[in-house]
Parts: structure tokens; C-alpha cells; sequence
């Protein structure tokens, strides 16, 4: 072989391996483009790039399955059935409407897929499920008796849901103690037996020292009629415990809430009871998984879900026994699946938060429970109401050491506080003014909630009834704006005495009162003789 020769190849050589390198490149621009869609999670349907996502991805799907591709029906007529319904009637068709349509309240599900699928057509097919299933919960949408609240619409967010769902043996299902049913989720359930019939779900049931024992035993009964397996948990205990650090004086206030009980199903777990649950648990799936004909692994994968900012990271930084994954108040911290490793027969995944659909609460709720991010509210009065309406009167006044304004005598007495009320006398004790020279109700809005999602404002809901609804104990009392019996029988003078009351402290009264005196005095003088 010649020098040329030698040449040529040489160059030919280092010519391929900077096309692979530059081919590399490529592929992985293109792979951090598409995870830039993970980092965010998007529940509001009012988000442009959501929207416009959605349609750049209907127009594509429509060019390749042009005849699986409906469009949408837009009712022009919405709200002109309900005139002339009161708003008891109203809640009653509502809740009717509810039930009758709870079995359309799923969670996307993955199209069947196997290896040897390429990208593009898994990706295709993934894209084209997850917009039927967004349709259908668009034409739940039509109904206007029903309220849709604001659910994930990142296919990417659910893409890790799937993932951990068919790795997970054993799939925990974090709530909070103080409403366990409003962070379930029971179609996550039946979609976890549609992908194994092996697969075991347990409700962990986070924050429960905050309940005094006879709640816990409450709900601890209203499991075992539902045949749910469940746990009661408290993270940030467990973290203190293992840190050797004393727990914060809200969370010990009461004697109540001790860990000390006889009852194995209201104790509160430690650390090490709450792995050897789990382990014996995944003992049991690792034997029943061995009877059958599906392949025995060697680590039972024990995957925890839930929506954000109810503790799953939490939780799994006290099993592991430090800090492996980042943990904060602002829902969403979690991107991506992670696995970690606890011993030979055991194995953790954690999910990233998820804000499954629901008919059972408003934004606001979801603002007040934490699912939502407070910083990015717009109508603190509506989130700081469910607040006020869920707390009582003297248990407000307690914590913050204020005076909260009485209810007017024609008004109930056992009506909760405004939200207008609890923000300005809050704003006054503490001395919270904006730069107009208002309250700043922003600012005693956010402290006020944070307050309420930490535990310092306590506050419960009971278990519901066998064959009865739920009355009141979430905060979905009467209406504010019911007249007392008391109060029935004012007279117009005593009705007006009050609204003058009002509008003296207000200053609006005092120049109207100046103006008719004027009016009154330039009557009265006499007319100039020429």
C-alpha cells in the first residue's frame, strides 16, 4: 500500500468519526429539546403554550389519521337551561350529574406498545391517546352542570406516571391526613390492576399526627368497610426523629396527637416500622408473582404517586435515611422518575407530582390544599375564604392573637369570618401595608395560607357516612349570607341604623351628611334687596 493510499484511508477514517460525532451532537440537542417540556407543569387551561401545544399536535395527528381526528361541538346555548333554579336545586343536579359521570373521570391510559415499535410510531400513538383523552374530558367540559378543575395537561409529566406504574410492585398513593379522599385517586387504582392484576396499591396517609386519635380512628374504620389498605404516616416526624432534631411546637401543641396507642391501625408508623410494612408487603407480591407464570425479579420496585406537595419526596428521604431527592412548599419540585435502592429485596420510585382530574373542588381549594402554587394566584380573597370558611372563628383569633369583626345582628351568628375581614384585621396586627397606603392583603394572603398547608391552622375532615353525603365538616357549610332566625324580626330602623354604622366607618357617610346641611342653610338664607 502506498503513502496516498495511507492517506486517504487516514482521512476517510477521521472524516466518519466526525460525522458520528457531529450526528451525536444532534441527537442530543433534539433529546434536550424535548425534555424542556418536562420541567414544566402546566393544570391551567387558560396557558397559551398549552394550547397552542394542543393544536400543533391535533393538526399533526389530523394529517396522519385524518379519520380518527372529530372535531370538538361548541354549545353557543350554555346557560340558558338553568333559569329559574335555585342554588339548592342547582347543587342537587350537580351532585347528580357528578355521579353519573364519575366513571368518565379517568386517567389517560398508554396505548399498547412493544420493543419493537420504533420512536416515531410509539410517540405518535402515545400523542394521538393522550388527545382522545383530552377530548373526552372537554366534552365533560360541555356539561354545564358539571365544574372540571384543573388537571395536568403535560403528555410528558404523564409519560413518567406510566413509566413508574409499570416498574412498581407495590404502588404507594401519598395523601394528606386532614382529606385523605380529596387526594385519591380510585382510577389510578383500577389502571395499576388493567396493567398487572399482581399490583397492590396502599394509601399513605402523610401528616397524621396532625389528627387526634379519634379522627384517625374514624377514618382507620372508613378504610376497612372500603377495603383499602392504608397507613398512618408523618415525614417531617420521621425526619426529626432522625435527625435528633425536637419537632416544632404546632405539631406537639396537643397530647392528642402522640404516637403512643394501642391500636396498630391508628398508631402513627416511624421510620422502621413503615419499611418493614413495605417489605412485607412486597414479600407477599414476590410470592404471589413466583405462583404464577410471570418471571420473578430480584428487587420488588415500591413506586410512590400522588399529587405535589403532599410529602412523596419527603417520605422518601426518611426511608432512605438522608437527603436523595429535593424536597420543597412549592408544588412541582420532582421532574422526573427516580429510583433508589434500599436493600436486596427492596427498591423506591418516586414520581413527579400530579394534579389528577376532579369534579370535588374549585381552583381555590386546590390553591388552599397546596396542589397549585400560591405565588401564582390572582384572587387571594377566593383562596383565603376556603380558609376562613374551614377553620373556626376562635381557633383563627387563637393562633394570630386577633380580634376578628362580629357578625351584624341581622346576620348568623355562626356565620365563618369574610375573607375581607380576616385579611384587613390581619393586615392590621401585624402591620402589612402596600405602597398605596392599603392593607396588603397579598402578603397576609400567602403568610395565611402557608400557615394553613403547614398544620399551624388546624383543621380536619371527618369520613363520610354510610349512604349519606358529606355535610360539612370540609368546609361546605351553609351559605354566609343566610338571615338568623334571630334577626327575622328587626325592624327596618335597626337594619338602617347598621348599614349608617357601616357607611361612618367608612367615610361615607359624613360628606353626604355636610352636603344636605349646605343644601339646607343655602335654602334658608334670604334674597338680597337691589
Amino acid at each position: 500500500m502506498g503513502k496516498n493510499e495511507k492517506t486517504s484511508l487516514g482521512r476517510a477514517l477521521v472524516k466518519h468519526h466526525n460525522h458520528a460525532i457531529q450526528e451525536t451532537k444532534e441527537k442530543g440537542k433534539n433529546y434536550k429539546s424535548q425534555n424542556k417540556k418536562v420541567l414544566e407543569s402546566v393544570t391551567e387551561v387558560s396557558d397559551i403554550d398549552a394550547i397552542i401545544e394542543q393544536a400543533e399536535e391535533a393538526e399533526r395527528l389530523y394529517a396522519i389519521h385524518h379519520d380518527s381526528a372529530t372535531p370538538v361541538p361548541i354549545n353557543m346555548d350554555a346557560g340558558s337551561s338553568s333559569s329559574g333554579v335555585t342554588a339548592k336545586e342547582w347543587k342537587e343536579q350537580r351532585m347528580r350529574e357528578e355521579a353519573l359521570h364519575a366513571s368518565s373521570l379517568q386517567v389517560p391510559r398508554r396505548p399498547p406498545w412493544t420493543p419493537k415499535m420504533s420512536v416515531e410510531q410509539l410517540d405518535a400513538n402515545e400523542k394521538q391517546a393522550f388527545l382522545s383523552w383530552r377530548r373526552k374530558l372537554v366534552s365533560l367540559e360541555e356539561n354545564e352542570k358539571l365544574v372540571l378543575t384543573p388537571f395536568e395537561k403535560n403528555l410528558d409529566i404523564w409519560r413518567q406516571l406510566w413509566r413508574v406504574l409499570e416498574r412498581s410492585d407495590l404502588i404507594v398513593m401519598v395523601v394528606d391526613a386532614r382529606d385523605p379522599l380529596f387526594y385519591r385517586c380510585p382510577d389510578l387504582e383500577a389502571y395499576a390492576r388493567e396493567i398487572d392484576e399482581h399490583k397492590e396499591t396502599m394509601l399513605l396517609v402523610n401528616k397524621a399526627d396532625l389528627l387526634p386519635p379519634y379522627v384517625r380512628e374514624k377514618w382507620a374504620d372508613y378504610f376497612t368497610r372500603n377495603n383499602i389498605l392504608f397507613v398512618f404516616w408523618s415525614a417531617k416526624a420521621a425526619t426529626a426523629t432522625l435527625e435528633g432534631k425536637p419537632l416544632k411546637d404546632q405539631w406537639t401543641t396537643s397530647p392528642e396527637t402522640s404516637h403512643n396507642t394501642d391500636d396498630p391501625s391508628v398508631k402513627v408508623y416511624g421510620r422502621d416500622e413503615l419499611l418493614d410494612r413495605l417489605k412485607l408487603e412486597a414479600q407477599e407480591i414476590a410470592k404471589r408473582r413466583k405462583a404464577s407464570a410471570d418471571p420473578h425479579r430480584e428487587r420488588v420496585v415500591v413506586g410512590f404517586v400522588g399529587y405535589p406537595n403532599v410529602g412523596k419526596s419527603s417520605t422518601i428521604n426518611a426511608l432512605v435515611g438522608q437527603k436523595r431527592t429535593g424536597v420543597t412548599s412549592t408544588p412541582g419540585k420532582t421532574k422526573h422518575f427516580q429510583t433508589l435502592i434500599i436493600s436486596e429485596e427492596l427498591m423506591l420510585c418516586d414520581c413527579p407530582g400530579l394534579v389528577f382530574p376532579s369534579f370535588s373542588s374549585s381552583r381555590y381549594e386546590m390553591i388552599a390544599c397546596g396542589v397549585l402554587p400560591i405565588d401564582r394566584m390572582t384572587e387571594h380573597r377566593e383562596a383565603v375564604k376556603v380558609v376562613a370558611e374551614r377553620v373556626p372563628r376562635d381557633v383563627i383569633e387563637g393562633v394570630y392573637n386577633i380580634s376578628l369583626p362580629k357578625p351584624k345582628s341581622y346576620e348568623s351568628k355562626l356565620r365563618p369570618p369574610l375573607a375581607s375581614e380576616l385579611l384587613r384585621t390581619y393586615c392590621l396586627s401585624r402591620g402589612y401595608v402596600a405602597a398605596s397606603g392599603l392593607p396588603d392583603e397579598t402578603r397576609a394572603a400567602r403568610q395565611i395560607l402557608k400557615d394553613y398547608i403547614e398544620g399551624k391552622l388546624p383543621h380536619f375532615a371527618m369520613p363520610p357516612e354510610d349512604d349519606e353525603n358529606e355535610t360539612g365538616e370540609t368546609g361546605d357549610g351553609g351559605s354566609v349570607s343566610e338571615v338568623s332566625e334571630e334577626a327575622r324580626g328587626l325592624g327596618l330602623d335597626q337594619v338602617l341604623d347598621d348599614l349608617s354604622s357601616f357607611d361612618l366607618a367608612n367615610g361615607l357617610g359624613s360628606s353626604k351628611k355636610k352636603q344636605v346641611e349646605s343644601h339646607k342653610q343655602h335654602k334658608k338664607q334670604p334674597l338680597r334687596k337691589n
